[in-house]
């Protein structure tokens, strides 16, 4: 059985901190566009990814699930948000939920687009293949954020897709559906070690990452 492929792991690494560092800034970034200026005062506006990496969500778990080929699971800090402090409530708290999983479709597909226009030089004796290391690096790109993104919009709290549904729902609903925000954590574990997380999150990644590339 082949080991692992460092230089690889080096590449999908450095691509999910970047991936989680835009996602948790464009929480930041809208929310204080939005009027609640709690994650800039912290912050958190930031492309610097030590004001978002997580020591567990962040670096163990990725590292961990890319050594064993385990499905890759991270997550940076929470971007504080005062929902209170936004213009519009309800509506600008779904926008600043949404902003994260938005921020990793847009990077998939601008990291798509350059692979498509972008010529990919043969290997040729004696000479470099520079534009290799560069599309590993953009295919890596797109594999990872649509797989953030498709994740991150599981409709269960505390993700992203949880807020955006619990913003949406009418009031009475909503704080029904919010009394499952305490077993949310318990809820994830259960679909990421069942088949549930195949049918929900891998195979609609596969089919969105095929189309992309």
């Amino acid at each position: 059985m082949p080991g692992p492929n460092i230089a690889q792991i080096a590449i999908d690494f450095v691509v999910l901190l970047f991936s989680l560092t835009v996602h948790e800034m464009a929480h930041a970034w809208t929310a204080d566009r939005l009027g609640d200026p709690t994650a800039r005062i912290l912050g958190r506006v930031t492309l610097n990814p030590i004001a978002h990496a997580d020591p567990i969500g962040t670096v163990l778990f990725p590292l961990v699930a890319m050594f064993t080929r385990a499905p890759l699971i991270g997550w940076a800090k929470p971007v504080p948000v005062d929902i209170r402090r936004l213009r519009h409530h309800e509506r600008d708290y779904v926008l600043v939920a949404a902003a994260g999983p938005a921020s990793n479709v847009l990077m998939a597909m601008g990291a798509a687009l350059i692979l498509a226009v972008m010529p990919i030089s043969p290997l040729i004796l004696g000479e470099p293949n520079a534009s290799a290391p560069l599309a590993a690096f953009l295919t890596s790109m797109v594999r990872l954020n649509v797989f953030l993104a498709i994740f991150n919009l599981l409709p269960i709290p505390p993700l992203d897709g949880g807020n955006v549904l619990s913003g949406l729902l009418p009031r009475a609903l909503a704080r029904t559906f919010d009394r499952i925000r305490p077993y949310g954590v318990i809820l994830l574990y259960a679909i990421i070690l069942t088949n549930a997380f195949v049918y929900l999150v891998l195979i609609p990644s596969r089919f969105l990452i095929d189309l992309l590339l």
